[in-house]
C-alpha cells in the first residue's frame, strides 16, 4: 500500500492508496467485468510510478498559491496548461487532475451568493447591516470563501451562524419558538438506565439491540454511459468490538460481491453493476447485527488511571498521522492553556473534553477533502461537526500521552439516524474504551452521567470504521469522494469517481428486540 505523499499539500492525504492485493483478489476471484485488465495494468503501472516518486514534492508552488488565494480560475488554466507538458509522468497528471476536481468540491460547498444569505438573515435581523455580515464573516460565525473576487457563502452558512454566534444564537431562541431535540428526549432517560445497569450488573457491555438495516446507494440515471460498469463500494459492519457481534448478511441485490477482510480498518462489500440509459442503478444490501452500550466509570476514585502500560499501542496511538493529527505550535500552545499543571490523568481528560464541547460547538461541515488539516480548520474557525470536534480531541490527547484512535460509522437511534463519528481511548486499566466528544457533556447533576460519553456510548450504533483515510478493498483506482471518512459509500466507473452529487443514500433501521 503506498499513499500519494505528493498529494499531501492538496490533502488526498492517505486517502488513496494503492492495494494491488486487492487488486489480484480481484481479479482471481473473477468478477466478470471488461474493465479489470485494464484496472490492473493501470494501477500496477501507477505503484511502479511511486516507488520512484513517493520521496519528491509537488513540483508547482505557483499553482498551490493560486488555489489558496482562491483564484480557481487562474490556477486551473496553469494547470491545464501543465498538462500539455509530455515529460510529466502518470502521478503527477493524476496529481494535477486533483487539483482541478479539489476546487470543484470547493465550489459546490460555497455556492451562495452574499445577496442570497443575506436575504435568509433578514427574516431574523430585518435591519442587517454590511458591518454586521462583515462582524460574523471575521468572527468566523458566518463561513465564506472569496472564489475568483467574488465572496461564496458555505452552503449551510446561515444555520450555523445561529449554532456558532451565542448572540446570534440567543436572538433566534428570543424570537422563535425552538423544538425540542428528539435525541436529546431519548437520551434524558437512557443514559440513566445504562449508568444503573452498570452499577448493579458490574457488567461493561450493557442493554443489547438488536437491529436490522437496509442500505441503498443509488447512481442517479444517465451519470454513467449506458453499458458501462459501476464500482461501488458499501459501508459493512467491523467485527472486532465486543460491542458489536452477530452480523449477518442476509440479502444483496447482485450475484456477485466481495465483503473486505475485518483486517481493513475502513470496512466494505464491494458490488459491480453495469449501467443502463435512463434508468438508476441500484445498490442494496439487507443485514441483522446485535449492538450494546458499554460504559466504565472513570470518576468513581477507585484507581488513577495510566495510559502507557502497552509500549505497542502506546507508541502507536500518541504519535502524530499527517496531516490531520499534527503537534502544531497551536495545539501545544492550546494543551497548556487547558492542562495547566493538572497531573490527574482522569482530569486530563476531562479537561481536554469540557474544553472541546464548550469551544469547538457543532455546526455542520464541507467536505474534509477539502480540508488540510482539520484540528487546525475547527481552531481557526471555532466549530466543527462530529469528526472535527473528534479528530481536536484526539491531537490534544495524543499530544499529551493519551492513546486516542478514530471510530466512526452511524447513529442509529430511535430519534435520528444519520453518519456520525467519534473515537476510543486506551486505558491501561481497562484497554479501549469509547469518546463520543459530539455527544458531549449532558445536564444531569451526577458526574457519572454528564461525563457518560467519556468512555462510555449507547448501543445504537454501526461501527464501519476503526480509523480514517485507510484504503478500500478491493483497491480504489481514482480519488475517493471522502478522504477522511467512509461511511456513505464509494462510487466510481472507468471514466471517473462519482461525487456525491451523482447519487443518493439511505439507511432504513427495524429494532428487533
Amino acid at each position: 500500500m503506498f499513499p500519494f505523499t505528493s498529494l499531501l499539500n492538496h490533502n488526498i492525504g492517505y486517502a488513496i492508496y494503492l492495494d494491488t492485493v486487492g487488486l489480484l483478489y480481484l481479479h482471481y476471484f473473477k468478477i466478470k467485468t471488461k474493465m479489470n485488465k485494464k484496472i490492473m495494468s493501470k494501477i500496477i503501472f501507477i505503484v511502479i510510478v511511486v516507488t520512484v516518486y513517493i520521496h519528491t514534492q509537488t513540483k508547482y508552488p505557483e499553482t498551490n498559491e493560486q488555489i489558496n488565494l482562491g483564484n480557481f480560475t487562474q490556477a486551473q488554466s496553469l494547470i491545464e496548461n501543465k498538462l500539455f507538458d509530455k515529460n510529466l509522468s502518470e502521478l503527477e497528471k493524476y496529481d494535477l487532475k486533483f487539483q482541478i476536481e479539489l476546487m470543484d468540491r470547493i465550489r459546490k460547498d460555497f455556492r451562495r451568493t452574499r445577496e442570497e444569505v443575506m436575504k435568509d438573515l433578514k427574516k431574523y435581523y430585518p435591519d442587517l447591516t454590511d458591518a454586521m455580515m462583515q462582524n460574523w464573516e471575521d468572527d468566523k460565525s458566518l463561513e465564506m470563501k472569496i472564489i475568483d473576487g467574488e465572496k461564496k457563502y458555505f452552503n449551510n452558512s446561515v444555520a450555523n451562524l445561529f449554532r456558532v454566534n451565542k448572540d446570534a444564537k440567543k436572538h433566534k431562541a428570543d424570537n422563535e419558538v425552538i423544538k425540542s431535540d428528539n435525541l436529546d428526549l431519548f437520551l434524558v432517560s437512557y443514559i440513566p438506565r445504562v449508568v444503573e445497569a452498570a452499577k448493579e450488573s458490574g457488567e461493561r457491555y450493557l442493554l443489547p439491540v438488536k437491529m436490522k438495516i437496509k442500505y441503498t446507494l443509488t447512481v442517479k440515471p444517465n451519470v454513467v454511459p449506458h453499458g458501462e460498469i459501476i464500482r461501488c463500494w458499501l459501508p459493512y459492519p467491523r467485527e472486532s468490538n465486543l460491542r458489536q457481534t452477530e452480523i449477518k448478511l442476509l440479502s444483496i441485490n447482485k450475484n456477485e460481491y466481495i465483503i473486505a477482510d475485518n483486517k481493513n480498518l475502513q470496512r466494505t462489500i464491494y458490488l459491480e453493476s453495469k449501467s443502463e440509459k435512463d434508468k438508476p442503478t441500484k445498490f442494496e444490501m439487507d443485514l441483522n447485527y446485535m449492538s450494546k452500550a458499554e460504559f466504565v466509570n472513570l470518576f468513581d476514585g477507585i484507581e488513577d488511571v495510566t495510559f502507557n502500560g502497552n509500549p505497542e499501542i502506546f507508541s502507536e496511538y500518541t504519535k502524530e498521522e499527517f496531516p490531520h493529527i499534527v503537534f502544531s505550535d497551536r495545539i501545544k500552545n492550546l494543551s497548556t492553556q487547558i492542562i495547566g499543571e493538572e497531573k490527574d490523568h482522569v482530569q486530563m481528560l476531562k479537561k481536554i473534553f469540557t474544553w472541546v464541547d464548550i469551544n469547538t460547538p457543532w455546526a455542520s461541515a464541507r467536505e474534509y477533502s477539502t480540508i488540510s488539516n482539520i484540528p487546525e480548520y475547527a481552531l481557526e474557525n471555532k466549530h466543527g461537526d462530529c469528526g472535527i470536534q473528534t479528530l481536536v480531541f484526539m491531537t490534544l490527547c495524543r499530544y499529551n500521552g493519551i492513546p486516542a484512535k478514530w471510530q466512526s460509522g452511524w447513529m442509529m437511534h430511535p430519534a435520528e439516524i444519520n453518519l456520525h463519528d467519534w473515537c476510543e481511548i486506551y486505558v491501561d486499566q481497562y484497554g479501549w474504551l469509547p469518546v463520543d466528544q459530539s455527544f458531549g457533556i449532558k445536564n444531569y447533576l451526577d458526574e457519572s452521567n454528564q461525563f457518560f460519553y467519556l468512555g462510555g456510548i449507547d448501543a445504537y450504533r454501526l461501527i464501519v470504521n476503526d480509523d480514517y483515510s485507510k484504503p478500500l478493498f478491493p483497491a480504489k483506482t481514482y480519488p475517493r469522494s471522502e478522504t477522511v471518512d467512509f461511511q456513505r459509500g464509494e462510487v466510481e466507473w472507468r471514466g471517473g469517481n462519482l461525487y456525491f452529487d451523482k447519487w443518493n443514500y439511505s439507511m432504513e433501521v427495524e429494532y428487533l428486540e
